[in-house]
C-alpha cells in the first residue's frame, strides 16, 4: 500500500506543469534529474543548478520576498560585469547581488533511501543537506551547499559600490559558480556508484576478487649485494665450524 502511495505521489509530481520562472530543468543538472527520476525509489520535486541574481527589493520592506522584488539580472552560468552594471542602472530600490548554489529536493520512498542520498551529498561537498519527514509520511532529502554570496549594491536607487569593487564581486561569484559545477559532477558520480543495480555491484566485487595481483620485484641495490655477500661469508664460516665439530667427534 505504501509503495502504491509513493508511486501516486511520483506520478502526480512528474506530470504537473513546471511553475518556475524558467519553466524547465536547468541544463547543467538535467542528467542528474533524469537519473534520479528513472529510479523507482526516488523522484525530484524541485531543482536549480545554481544562479547569479541581481534583484531590486522594496526599500521599506525589511524582509524582501520574491513577490516584492524585481529581477534585474539572472543567469545560471558565469556572468559579465557589464551585465550586472546594465541591471544595476535599472534599480529604483535596494539592489542586491546574490549567488545561490546548486539545490535539489528529492522525495524518497523510505528513510534508508534518504540516508543513502544524504551520504552521497555530504561526501560531494554539499554539507548543508538534510532530511525532513512530513505529516503525511513524505520523506524529502534536500541537497544543498553552503558557499553562498549576498551583497547589497544600492539603496533607494543610489549605487553604493565602486566599479572596481563590482568587478571584484563578479570575479568572486564566477569562482563560486566554477566550484558549484565541480560539486554537481561529484554528486552525480557518487549517485551512479550508490544507485547502480545490485547485480552490477556483485559483478564488480567478483571481478575485484578474481583479478590477479601483480607485485613488482624490488630492484637489487648495491647495499643488497653487500648484504648477500656478508650472508654468504657467514654461512661459509658456519659450515667450517660444523666440519671442525664433526672431526672432533670422529677423533
Amino acid at each position: 500500500m505504501e509503495g502504491d502511495t509513493f508511486q501516486q505521489w511520483k506520478n502526480q509530481c512528474l506530470n504537473k506543469c513546471d511553475f518556475s520562472k524558467k519553466g524547465s530543468v536547468d541544463q547543467d543538472i538535467s542528467h542528474i534529474v533524469s537519473f534520479i527520476n528513472s529510479h523507482d525509489r526516488y523522484f525530484t520535486t524541485s531543482s536549480c543548478s545554481g544562479r547569479i541574481i541581481l534583484f531590486d527589493g522594496v526599500s521599506d520592506c525589511p524582509d524582501v520576498q520574491k513577490q516584492n522584488c524585481s529581477w534585474l539580472f539572472v543567469t545560471h552560468q558565469k556572468c559579465q560585469r557589464e551585465d550586472v552594471v546594465t541591471g544595476l542602472e535599472k534599480s529604483v530600490g535596494d539592489a542586491t547581488f546574490k549567488f545561490e548554489p546548486f539545490v535539489l529536493h528529492v522525495q524518497c520512498k523510505e528513510l534508508g533511501d534518504a540516508q543513502l542520498l544524504h551520504t552521497v551529498a555530504i561526501n560531494s561537498g554539499l554539507r548543508n543537506s538534510g532530511i525532513t519527514v512530513g505529516k503525511k509520511g513524505k520523506i524529502i532529502m534536500a541537497v544543498r551547499s553552503t558557499h553562498c554570496l549576498e551583497v547589497p549594491l544600492s539603496h533607494n536607487g543610489n549605487i553604493l559600490v565602486t566599479d572596481q569593487y563590482l568587478k571584484f564581486l563578479v570575479g568572486v561569484a564566477n569562482q563560486k559558480m566554477e566550484e558549484n559545477l565541480k560539486r554537481i559532477e561529484r554528486f552525480y558520480e557518487g549517485l551512479q556508484r550508490a544507485l547502480q543495480p545490485q547485480e552490477q555491484k556483485c559483478c564488480l566485487k567478483e571481478e575485484a576478487v578474481q583479478k590477479p595481483i601483480y607485485r613488482r620485484r624490488r630492484k637489487r641495490t648495491q647495499d643488497d649485494s653487500v648484504t648477500d655477500c656478508c650472508q654468504s661469508v657467514k654461512t661459509h664460516e658456519n659450515s667450517e665450524e660444523e666440519k671442525d665439530c664433526d672431526l672432533l667427534f670422529l677423533s
